[in-house]
């Protein structure tokens, strides 16, 4: 499991607004000159962020809370949001290529047409998922 500390900051429900501060290993890093991680989080260090989690805990604002999102849930949601639409936009490539082999015209269109399916793809994935894909709250931490 994936863990990370957050505050309640609203609620919404039977949903809770969860804001964390994200966190870099950058500093601790063998591989900080080369890496495109350390660039993005050089440009958003310090930033919080909001998650709308299931409120299974019944936690109220001010409430340290610690939430929790398995690691093959992250890995399976990488494969879906990089691969997909990278994959359709490259078979939409290819496909047009074929299709007319002297003409980028019909490559290029139909790449996009592929990117544009691809993302749609993801999108109505993400919408079916099952609770396994969303974070949950693990722990109250400390109240306030």
């Amino acid at each position: 499991m994936i863990l990370e500390r957050g505050r309640v900051v609203a609620e919404k429900g039977h949903q809770v607004w969860v804001q964390t501060i994200r966190q870099s290993a950058c500093e601790s890093c063998s591989a900080r000159q080369g890496c495109g991680q350390r660039a993005l989080a050089s440009v958003t260090s310090g930033r919080a962020n909001q998650i709308l989690v299931d409120n299974h805990l019944n936690a109220q604002v001010g409430d340290e809370v610690t939430v929790a999102i398995a690691e093959s849930a992250l890995l399976q949601a990488s494969l879906w949001v990089y691969a997909v639409p990278l994959s359709a936009l490259l078979a939409g490539a290819i496909l047009g290529h074929r299709l007319a082999p002297g003409s980028d015209g019909l490559a290029i269109l139909l790449a996009s047409l592929g990117l544009g399916l691809g993302f749609l793809l993801v999108n109505r994935h993400q919408r079916c998922a099952g609770p396994n894909f969303r974070p949950q709250l693990q722990c109250i931490e400390n109240s306030f």
